[in-house]
């Protein structure tokens, strides 16, 4: 039983890498419709071409990229869709005396905040809230006399990912 259920679900994956294949093919194919769309206009002769009206085409285009986003695996992506905005993120020294040193590195142009939160969750203080160049990013933070002896927590935020750190105080 075991053997035969493992035969299903090989079928199962190849069917829709290969139906997800397919789904690219169709979708060039319709590119390429609108093309001898517009060179059957130009020559104003109608002839046996494949004429689609654009909602139809819009909604095969919707229908393959709603069924490809179906799959858990992916065919043909970008790597950069799966680049992460902030990486990288370094706090030292740590235990922290009197200043914190952080570096991380930003894929593009965003707004980052980077706040203090004591152990509950309470925001203590805000270290950098602006907008940043995208590249490696190195900041020093003067903490003398701001912060109790303990642990902390440092969060640094980009547009929708937050990267949290566990410092202590001496």
């Amino acid at each position: 039983m075991r053997k035969f259920l493992h035969h299903i679900v090989v079928i199962l994956t190849v069917s829709a890498t290969v139906f997800a294949g397919e789904a690219n093919a169709v979708q060039h194919s319709v590119a390429t419709a609108t093309d001898t769309t517009r060179v059957a206009k130009q020559g104003e002769s109608q002839s046996s071409t494949l004429l689609l009206s654009d909602s139809e085409k819009r909604a095969q285009r919707s229908f393959f990229s709603s069924l490809r986003n179906f799959f858990p695996f992916r065919i043909g992506n970008n790597p950069a869709d799966n680049e992460k905005l902030l990486s990288s993120v370094k706090v030292f020294p740590n235990p922290v005396v009197d200043q914190i040193s952080l570096s991380f590195r930003l894929s593009k142009q965003i707004s980052v905040s980077i706040k203090v939160m004591d152990a509950l969750g309470n925001e203590v203080m805000t270290l950098l809230n602006q907008e940043l160049d995208a590249g490696s990013q190195s900041h020093v933070f003067d903490t003398s006399n701001k912060l109790t002896n303990g642990f902390y927590f440092i969060r640094v935020s980009a547009g929708t990912e937050t990267v949290v750190k566990r410092i202590s105080v001496l």
